[in-house]
């Protein structure tokens, strides 16, 4: 039987409200089955929506499902954030003040709020080379010229991702985008430096969602994966920022932090609306 449900949507990734990634919470998940949640997943029509349930891992202070309108996913970073933030904004404590345990598919994610912007611990990631016929038909239908591609690979964290580096943020600003639709190619991701001296390090984008759109505004877990792949090869040594979501009008600012052993991935999370949904 449907039930008033408390609900917030938020902006994440962004200090300025609706440039970011929008997100739909649903802090009071328990009772609704996978079909209900991925319907209203699907009306929502974000790029994701969360349900928020009781840990069942001890070590968590809080349970998050993740659905695009079309499917669930194991981890995704504005998710996290977001999350994260409803659930402390709706009354949750966590069991240690500095740092907030989350439990989804793909094991626990802690996400320190001691810092000046909250951050999540990049999920480990592996990397395998992106075979060359892939790598080609995403580089011709991209229409990216092959002198500007410095590098390639399939990075998993999670989501699988297909990973052109390339020279500049402006060649990954001129990728065409427009006929990288999902499924019929996955997750696309493309880094390029800015300038010296610019406001943020690096230009990313993240081509083919599955949420039907023609890109993602801003994509935590493809961050952390190019932040595993570059602390990996010896060429993330300091905080960096990444710019995502230029080419569709967003401001999206991801903050990049290596910690020891560890990699954070930060950002603001707005709060736009709050109430009730009934479900």
């Amino acid at each position: 039987m449907a039930r008033q449900r408390r609900f917030i949507q938020c902006d994440v990734f962004s200090s300025m409200p609706t440039k970011g990634n929008a997100l739909a919470v649903v802090l009071d998940g328990e009772g609704l089955s996978d079909v209900q949640m991925q319907d209203f997943a699907k009306w929502t029509n974000l790029a994701e929506t969360t349900f928020l349930l009781p840990p069942t891992d001890p070590g968590a202070d809080y349970r998050v499902r993740i659905f695009t309108p079309v499917r669930e996913m194991l981890f995704a970073g504005h998710p996290t954030l977001g999350s994260c933030f409803s659930w402390l904004h709706g009354g949750g404590v966590p069991s240690d003040p500095n740092v907030v345990v989350q439990e989804c598919k793909i094991g626990l994610v802690p996400i320190h709020i001691d810092g000046e912007l909250p951050a999540f611990e990049a999920p480990a990631t592996t990397a395998e080379p992106l075979p060359e016929e892939d790598f080609e038909r995403i580089r011709e239908r991209l229409a990216v010229p092959a002198d500007r591609v410095v590098q390639t690979a399939k990075l998993t964290n999670g989501p699988i991702w297909q990973v052109l580096e390339l020279k500049s943020a402006q060649d990954v600003l001129e990728a065409d985008g427009t006929k990288t639709k999902w499924p019929e190619f996955t997750p696309i991701g493309l880094i390029g430096p800015h300038p010296p001296g610019s406001e943020c390090d690096f230009e990313v984008r993240m081509l083919a969602p599955s949420s039907g759109m023609l890109e993602d505004p801003i994509t935590g877990s493809l961050n952390a994966a190019l932040a595993q792949w570059l602390v990996a090869q010896g060429r993330l040594e300091r905080p960096v920022k990444t710019a995502q979501g230029t080419q569709i009008g967003r401001v999206g600012r991801v903050h990049i932090r290596p910690d020891g052993d560890t990699i954070l991935i930060g950002g603001q999370t707005n709060l736009l609306i709050e109430g009730t949904v009934t479900l």
